[in-house]
């Protein structure tokens, strides 16, 4: 008995020291998406930039630990039931405060995806007001939709999901419930926020704006596909028994193979299309395919996150180029094809490569269904929260800062201070 109670006790130990450390390296992410976006930015508006990285974490860990954990995964089908700066609601073998831990990096996450998208016009009290409403409202509800045990993962005989698709809707880690969760709000923020001064001439043709430091936006990248490995994997929450080692095993390999497909074929194609390789396409491209594959990154073989990264590594050059000369849509980092896009296109595909409920290995279209209603739900369920949030905060205060500040830059007039002296 007290052999039995010592290992059982190891085991829990093991999957809450992993747990912690999977968190540890997600919120490594929020320095990477800072150098990302600050690489893919000019100078003059690089403390505005830092300092918004900054505020998605600190204020929005401290919304989702008193509210939004609570909506998130409190007692509810659409809704979990708010528990205002109380944990003991939620049970679970893992210490909750570890968990929390672990679903606040991945809020942040969200949360940070929007501020590359409207870089370099948008005023910063405006930004923080987004900020408080994404870990408030609009991650937490779509978090309990997938994650929380709400509708869209209800398997219960009789439950929506199970009536309509015979299955329920799959997302391991997040392409949807994070990463389209913040491109679809980039997107919706990005064009009511309007185009930087410059960026479309009189002729409506675009005008390319050049980030001031390609070395801190591949450094940015290089921390994110590192923190990945704490983004996928870490969401297996164990790591003692047989079987949880060798899916975390699993998820390492499809997450790393799926980042170099999408990043070689992005510089295959920007290679044909544009006559060069291009080192930032090509950066984008790493991320695109780490944003697709991790719906499925439990679920499909090798080959499949192969062929999903590649997919998504193409699909991304060619949604910048549509969202930029053709929705003239200005954004500066790529955000919302990367994420949105990428993040929509890659839970679909898992509907495809899924090596037991997808349709290439089943033969049933029910699974594919349901990622396709899922991914339409919360990109839907995110555009109209982005649109409601973003016209409103534009209406009541104006989301823009002036054109003098945007010319001349943020980080004087925004924080009084510059992050390069010269």
């Amino acid at each position: 008995m007290d052999t039995t109670y010592t290992i059982t006790d190891l085991a829990l130990s093991l999957d809450t020291v992993w747990m912690l450390l999977a968190a540890m390296l997600v919120f490594f992410m929020q320095p990477g998406f800072a150098l990302v976006e600050a690489g893919f930015t000019r100078t003059k508006n690089t403390a505005n930039i830092l300092m918004k990285n900054l505020l998605d974490f600190m204020l929005g860990s401290l919304l989702f630990w008193s509210v939004g954990f609570g909506i998130m995964f409190g007692a509810g089908s659409f809704i979990g039931t708010p528990n205002l700066f109380n944990l003991n609601f939620y049970h679970s073998q893992l210490p909750v405060e570890g968990f929390l831990i672990f679903q606040t990096v991945f809020c942040a996450t969200a949360a940070t995806i929007v501020s590359g998208a409207m870089a370099e016009r948008t005023k910063f009290s405006m930004y923080l007001a987004y900020t408080i409403l994404i870990s408030l409202l609009i991650y937490p509800v779509s978090g309990h939709w997938t994650w929380g045990g709400g509708w869209l993962m209800n398997s219960e005989e009789g439950s929506f999901m199970m009536n309509t698709f015979g299955t329920t809707f799959h997302d391991f880690a997040g392409s949807t419930v994070v990463h389209s969760v913040g491109g679809w709000v980039a997107l919706v923020g990005a064009a009511i926020i309007g185009p930087r001064i410059g960026k479309y001439g009189k002729d409506k043709k675009s005008r390319a704006i050049p980030g001031h430091s390609l070395t801190l936006a591949c450094l940015g990248v290089f921390i994110l596909w590192f923190g990945w490995f704490g983004f996928n994997p870490g969401s297996q929450l164990a790591a003692s028994g047989e079987g949880n080692r060798m899916a975390i095993s699993h998820v390492f390999l499809t997450t790393n193979l799926a980042a170099c497909a999408g990043g070689f074929l992005s510089l295959v194609v920007a290679w044909i299309k544009y006559k060069k390789p291009s080192l930032s396409l090509t950066l984008n491209g790493v991320l695109a395919g780490l944003v697709g594959i991790t719906a499925g990154c439990d679920v499909v073989s090798p080959l499949g996150a192969v062929i999903i990264g590649a997919i998504c590594g193409t699909i991304m050059i060619y949604a910048v180029e549509f969202i930029d000369h053709v929705l003239k849509i200005d954004d500066p980092v790529g955000a919302s094809s990367v994420h949105g896009v990428c993040g929509c296109l890659g839970t679909i595909l898992a509907g495809l490569f899924a090596t037991e409920e997808g349709l290439f290995y089943s033969g049933s279209v029910n699974f594919l269904l349901a990622q396709v209603f899922g991914a339409a739900v919360v990109g839907c369920w995110a555009a109209t929260m982005g649109f409601v949030v973003f016209k409103g905060l534009d209406i009541i205060h104006g989301l823009r800062v002036p054109a003098r500040v945007e010319e001349e830059g943020l980080d004087i007039y925004e924080h009084g201070e510059t992050a390069y002296n010269s």
